[in-house]
Order: C-alpha cells, then sequence, then structure tokens
C-alpha cells in the first residue's frame, strides 16, 4: 500500500511497473475503491505502468466533510498524476469515476492522452435522486441502500450464482466512510459535464454493461454522440461494473483501443 498527501488530502494509491513509458490510470465509483479494478491490472501484467486510487471519502484515503465538487476530485486527481510526473495517460473511469476523467481531460489536456468511460455520462441522476440518497443514507446508514445499490451494480446471473462475491461487495460498500458516500452523492448530483464534454477532442471509448440499470446503455450512447471523437461498445453479461464481472472482455476492449489510437 503506498499513501500520499495530494491537493491537502490523504490518499491511498497503488503505482505499477512506473518504468513503463505507456500509462493507465483507473478511478472508481461511487461506494467502491481501488480493488475493483485488480483483475483488470492483472491482464495487462507488466505492458503497461498502472496507477490507481481510492477517490477522496472512498477506501483508504481521507474523508473530508461533505460535500465534494467534481473539481475536488479533479484537484485530487490532478495533484497526483503531477507528482508521478505522469502526462499523456489513458484515463479510465467507472461511474463517478467517468466523470472525473471527463472533467480532467477538459480541463488539463496535458495529462489525458485518451478516455475510457465505463458506465458512466455527462449526466447521472436528478437532484432529487441524490437527496434522497443523502437523507436516507444520513438517517439509517450504508446498509439501508445495500440491497438497491447491488441489483444496480451486478447482473442478474452474478447475483444469482456468486452468493460469496456478492457478500464481499456489500461489504466492500457498508464499510465505505459514509460521509465519502454522501459527499460524492453530492458530487454526481450537482454535476453536468454536458457543455465541457462537448468540446473533448482526445480519443474516448464509452462502455457499459447490457444490464446496467444505473447507467443505462441509452444514456452512455448519448455521452459517445455527444463527445466529437468517441466509439460506443457494450459488454455482455455486465451490470454497472463489467470491471468485477467481465474484466477480460474489458481489457480486451481497452487494449484494442489504446493500440489504435495510440500512434494516430
Amino acid at each position: 500500500m503506498a499513501f500520499g498527501r495530494f491537493n491537502h488530502q490523504m490518499l491511498h494509491f497503488r503505482d505499477e511497473n512506473p518504468r513503463q513509458e505507456r500509462t493507465f490510470v483507473f478511478v472508481n465509483s461511487l461506494g467502491t475503491d481501488l480493488r475493483i479494478w485488480d483483475d483488470v491490472v492483472a491482464y495487462f501484467g507488466a505492458d503497461f505502468r498502472t496507477l490507481r486510487y481510492d477517490l477522496r471519502g472512498h477506501g483508504l484515503s481521507d474523508a473530508p466533510p461533505a460535500p465534494y465538487s467534481i473539481e475536488d476530485h479533479v484537484a485530487d486527481l490532478a495533484a497526483l498524476l503531477d507528482a508521478h510526473q505522469i502526462k499523456n495517460a489513458v484515463v479510465i473511469g467507472l461511474s463517478v469515476g467517468g466523470m472525473v476523467a471527463q472533467a480532467l481531460a477538459s480541463q488539463r489536456v496535458d495529462l489525458v492522452r485518451m478516455l475510457v468511460l465505463c458506465d458512466t455520462a455527462h449526466k447521472v441522476g436528478t437532484a432529487e435522486m441524490w437527496n434522497a440518497r443523502i437523507d436516507a443514507v444520513r438517517k439509517d446508514g450504508l446498509a439501508s441502500i445495500a440491497d438497491a445499490v447491488l441489483e444496480r451494480w451486478f447482473s442478474s446471473a452474478f447475483r444469482q450464482t456468486r452468493p460469496a462475491d456478492l457478500a464481499g461487495y456489500r461489504n466492500m460498500l457498508t464499510r465505505a466512510p459514509a460521509e465519502g458516500y454522501v459527499g460524492t452523492c453530492a458530487t454526481l448530483r450537482d454535476t453536468d459535464l454536458t457543455a465541457a464534454s462537448a468540446q473533448i477532442t482526445q480519443p474516448a471509448l464509452c462502455l457499459v454493461g447490457e444490464e446496467d440499470t444505473a447507467t443505462p446503455s441509452d444514456l452512455v450512447r448519448s455521452l459517445s454522440e455527444l463527445m466529437p471523437n468517441a466509439a460506443f461498445e457494450t459488454i455482455a453479461g455486465a451490470g454497472h461494473l463489467p470491471c468485477v464481472e467481465q474484466p477480460k472482455p474489458l481489457a480486451l476492449r481497452i487494449e484494442s483501443f489504446v493500440r489504435r489510437n495510440w500512434s494516430a
């Protein structure tokens, strides 16, 4: 485990194969941490440098008082990359992590060469929805919303055939810092990247699990249509977390996209 202070926050991160020139940066989703990328990172072995971290309010990173803005998350990631002297990275973000990736690409072009945007959009949900979730967590804790969240995270097949894994991811969710969770719900509530993402010129690959009900296919497709240099693909047998359910198909799509566009 590695820890450092970036943008005045202590962030937990893992930097693997730092001598490789090409870098993948992974950004986690709401209620998870950097471990959701384990199987995807393992697929790439030593071929690429991989940097992943726990968003503020998640995992082992600091959980300052809510709310958090998208600018807070972007400043954290930019400081982490600057400290590691990383530029021209492939930034791979899931859900709110994909929104952080979009905002970073629009603000710091030097840091982002390509984007892989998984199960995300330029705007997700409504203020009423996010306020209701914040209120539920404040009142009754994360356990009170766990069943509903896990239904969105995973396909029906995963929930039926992998009970131990499902229980483990429930633990990941319910043991997340409540302050960090509601702080990032506020990020999602307050962020609309429609105008900014329409100006992103870096190559982008927008991916979505076919059974994702949190950010459905039509929503993710609308993001790809908004961006001038984006492609759209679906991943069978996955809900909102294809990096967990279908890591190899996800990794293969990332690898093909990167090799196709790196020299373009």
